[in-house]
């Protein structure tokens, strides 16, 4: 439903080099220049420029690439709608680890026990993933808890969780009350680059004037439960949302570690792209999921 054009524009716009978009679209470079010189005569306005060697975007560029990827986005959304089975509506969406282990399969549950008219596919991955899956329209919607740029994209608050810091049963800091700097000498066990788990913790230290290379001993695992195995184990400490570590919290595998000036409560964000023609869509899918949270 897009037009061949765009699609031309949207790989320079990512490779930004006419040869090497030639090759991969297997054009020869003449027509990629014609379909960018179309698009510019159709617009009326330069949409690439040269800075020395290197091609770069106009602001009416950035404009344009912005705008089409939404209508790539919302066409392989209508493409879906109508090739679907009337009966069934299916909902592809993104979720970061925290929410889709420890808060999406009770919500699902339930709405799946009274809407059997609905099909869920759900994909967990961290937040940069999910954004870049979102704009290339293969997610409908993202349920994230990291950071984003929330000036690109509409999103609607779907629930506020405590981060804290976790440590095990045996560890020095199961009792009392501690400042930052005293875990510092501990070894840290976090998630990867690009989770939301981790951005949060990294802007929580950039405030107190630390980062993740300040503490002593640093090992990153992409599993939260391999996490908190580790910790229950007494290898490290670690951060995470309290709804994450719920059941080892109240059995007594894990303890909530007590720092002073550290009470910090993050938003999860149910996300999706800015104008949408689906707009109306999406909310009504937030409203379903938010009424099925235990904590809406």
């Amino acid at each position: 439903m897009i037009d061949f054009r765009h699609i031309t524009f949207l790989h320079l716009c990512k490779i930004k080099n006419y040869t090497k978009t030639a090759k991969e679209l297997h054009l020869t470079q003449p027509t990629v220049t014609q379909h960018i010189q179309y698009l510019e005569e159709l617009y009326g306005t330069k949409l690439f420029e040269y800075t020395g060697k290197a091609l770069n975007l106009t602001e009416k560029g950035r404009q344009l690439y912005e705008y089409t990827l939404k209508m790539v986005a919302d066409s392989k959304k209508i493409r879906e709608i109508i090739m679907s089975n009337e009966k069934i509506q299916s909902i592809t969406f993104g979720a970061t680890l925290t929410i889709g282990e420890f808060i999406m399969p009770s919500i699902l549950s339930r709405i799946m026990q009274e809407r059997k008219d609905l099909h869920f596919n759900m994909l967990v991955e961290n937040t940069q993933t999910l954004l870049e899956k979102l704009q290339n329209g293969e997610i409908s919607f993202a349920l994230l808890e990291g950071f984003f740029d929330k000036s690109r994209y509409s999103y609607q608050t779907f629930r506020k969780e405590e981060f804290i810091g976790v440590c095990s049963a045996e560890s020095e800091f199961k009792g009392g009350e501690f400042q930052l700097e005293d875990l510092l000498k501990s070894k840290l066990i976090l998630r990867e680059r690009g989770s939301g788990t981790r951005e949060i913790l990294e802007h929580i230290l950039y405030e107190k004037n630390l980062s993740i290379e300040s503490f002593e001993n640093v090992v990153e695992i992409g599993s939260i439960n391999s996490i908190k195995k580790l910790v229950a184990r007494n290898q490290g400490i670690t951060f995470m949302y309290k709804v994450a570590a719920e059941k080892e919290l109240a059995r007594g595998s894990l303890y909530q570690i007590d720092i002073a000036d550290f009470q910090y409560t993050r938003e999860f964000n149910f996300v999706y792209l800015k104008n949408s023609i689906f707009e109306d869509r999406y909310l009504e899918w937030f409203n379903l999921l938010k009424s099925a949270s235990p904590f809406s």
